[in-house]
């Protein structure tokens, strides 16, 4: 059983990789990250968007968004991890072209839920105005 400091470094270097492969549009790679009761809850009203979704769900959601992206992907760029115990909280920020034309760069806290190895639940929070105004107008 691993010790409270090597269980933090574990869960902070596990989130560390899952924005790697979030960042590069790769969704089955992201898949692997995540348990298979995991969900995903992304604050505000925005719809399509905001709301809770499982893991086929969420796959579904990223696979759909790669699309809009010139690149494939919304890189996001962690700045700051705390990690206790199972959880890591995050703060991020990302950046992408749109083939709309827009730009996408929002900023984000996040919270994750650890268990054997993988993310089983993660809560997005962020500036819903500039995705409404990045993707729905």
């Amino acid at each position: 059983m691993p010790d409270e400091a090597q269980l933090r470094a574990t869960n902070k270097s596990i989130v560390e990789e899952f924005f790697k492969a979030l960042s590069s549009g790769d969704v089955v790679r992201i898949g692997g990250f995540l348990s298979d009761d995991s969900s995903w809850w992304v604050s505000g009203t925005v719809e399509g968007i905001s709301g809770t979704y499982n893991k086929a769900e969420t796959l579904a959601l990223l696979e759909q968004v790669t699309q809009v992206y010139k690149t494939g992907a919304l890189k996001i760029v962690p700045s700051n991890m705390i990690a206790e115990g199972n959880r890591v909280a995050v703060e991020a920020e990302s950046y992408a072209e749109l083939h709309n034309g827009k730009v996408y760069n929002n900023f984000y806290h996040y919270v994750f839920d650890l268990g054997g190895g993988k993310i089983k639940s993660f809560k997005e929070y962020m500036d819903t105005q500039h995705v409404r105004d990045t993707f729905v107008e």
